[in-house]
């Protein structure tokens, strides 16, 4: 019996990034309300329960409310929204951040989405803390930029107004909502300082991690840290690792689900950029909410996605 998915929210961004990946497929049939039915609490919360998937794409508080509507054992959930990424219960769902988790992905009733920076983050330095070759105590910095789609329909509508800035950095008092899964899934003792921006690209996203190798521990150069990471991501679709780059461009894997990862810098001062390339709508986003959709279903991970 072909598997039926509920997306609630899926007139919002990331919900037409996922109807967009999921329209035509003979494998997933997607369950829809009309829109006379749309505002009644009733009509929403059966489909909820009847769906075999939900993904929800909603504000924080609102996935909260829709998760205890959900009644149906049997009903299994996606969350894109940042309420329960570090929640008791939810399986983190970046497949391949560990060797087991797209193996724990698929078991889970209860999936959370990662963050669009923070899978660029972890991606580049989880296998580092793993291998040791970053300690767990260490003190990072990342600096990233977005394409403005990622803020919604109000931040579109800025960027795309005449006088909207070029670059728009911000966060500079802390705090962000990303930091307790930056720590929890990497392994590190100590939050990074995170320097988010948004950019004037409708869509991609580029994050980066300095390094003084000279600094660490165990003092490894370029090549072993390219070496980790092609080990760590050897045979993944989605996640690859590329040549050093003397240019790298916000929107390299926009319009895609990739995510490409490089280690450029320095040898002989031994300063090292990491650098981790993806769409902030797509692997950042509605690419991984179906990417994990295909793990708990049993379908191939990179189904009806653009790798």
């Amino acid at each position: 019996m072909t598997p039926v998915v509920f997306i609630d929210g899926a007139a919002g961004t990331t919900g037409l990034e996922i109807r967009d990946r999921l329209a035509g497929r003979a494998d997933l049939s997607v369950a829809t309300l009309p829109e006379e039915r749309r505002k009644d609490p009733a009509a929403r919360r059966e489909a909820l329960n009847d769906a075999d998937f939900v993904i929800l794409c909603l504000p924080d508080d609102a996935a909260r409310e829709a998760v205890a509507l959900i009644d149906s054992p049997s009903t299994r959930i996606i969350d894109a929204s940042s309420a329960h990424r570090v929640a008791d219960g939810w399986t983190y769902g970046f497949s391949e951040l560990e060797a087991d988790q797209a193996d724990r992905i698929a078991a889970a009733r209860l999936v959370a989405n990662p963050g669009c920076y923070p899978t660029g983050f972890l991606a580049l330095v989880r296998p580092l803390v793993r291998a040791k070759l970053l300690p767990t105590s260490a003190l990072l910095t990342v600096n990233a930029a977005s394409g403005y789609s990622g803020g919604g329909k109000a931040m579109i509508a800025e960027f795309e107004a005449p006088d909207a800035p070029a670059f728009r950095s911000y966060a500079y008092a802390g705090g962000h909502k990303h930091l307790p899964e930056m720590r929890a899934f990497s392994g590190l003792t100590h939050d990074p300082i995170f320097a988010p921006a948004v950019t004037r690209a409708y869509r991609g996203m580029l994050v980066e991690v300095p390094l003084h190798l000279s600094a660490l521990p165990a003092k490894p150069a370029l090549a072993d840290l390219e070496q980790l990471l092609r080990e760590a991501y050897q045979g993944q679709p989605i996640v690859t690792v590329a040549e050093p780059a003397a240019v790298i461009a916000i929107e390299e894997n926009a319009e895609t689900d990739r995510m490409t990862l490089r280690v450029c810098g320095d040898a002989a001062t031994g300063q090292a950029r990491l650098v981790a390339t993806l769409d902030n709508l797509g692997k950042g986003a509605g690419g991984a909410a179906v990417q994990n959709l295909n793990i708990m279903a049993g379908l191939p991970a990179a189904a009806g996605l653009i790798v």
